[in-house]
């Protein structure tokens, strides 16, 4: 991997939206991304996030992510990791404009493989993204 990347989220099941999302933004968290089956929290300052999956979301489970700040980075990776031999679900486009895959680790633990545009993660709350990578 290149030094473009950064462990950048985690990813939670929730039963309760609505207090999960009171709890995380109690804590100083920045309500980014707002959907009925996911949510998405990240501290202002630095840009780490945490996903918020209700019990209807299904395009992924529980798990980390390393963000990258090129889009070709990211399919650069999926290609390394397939040669090798690592089964790897498709690079795909997201809703909020970041684009990734998923995969699990050796030890099956699910990871996400995340292009986040240099200015940040795109907000459909009215919020500023919060850049963590330099233009």
């Amino acid at each position: 991997m290149s030094a473009t990347h950064r462990l950048g989220h985690v990813a939670l099941r929730v039963q309760d939206m609505d207090r999960a999302k009171r709890f995380y933004l109690g804590l100083g968290l920045q309500l980014t991304w707002d959907a009925d089956d996911w949510c998405y929290v990240q501290w202002p300052a630095t840009g780490e996030g945490i996903a918020l999956l209700s019990p209807s979301y299904r395009a992924a489970g529980p798990h980390f992510a390393f963000h990258f700040n090129d889009r070709a980075e990211v399919d650069r990776i999926h290609e390394q990791l397939v040669q090798q031999g690592h089964s790897c679900g498709p690079v795909h486009d997201h809703r909020d404009g970041t684009a990734s895959f998923y995969m699990q680790d050796p030890e099956g633990n699910w990871l996400e493989m995340l292009y986040e545009p240099a200015g940040g993660i795109p907000s459909n709350t009215g919020a500023e993204p919060i850049a963590v990578f330099p233009a």
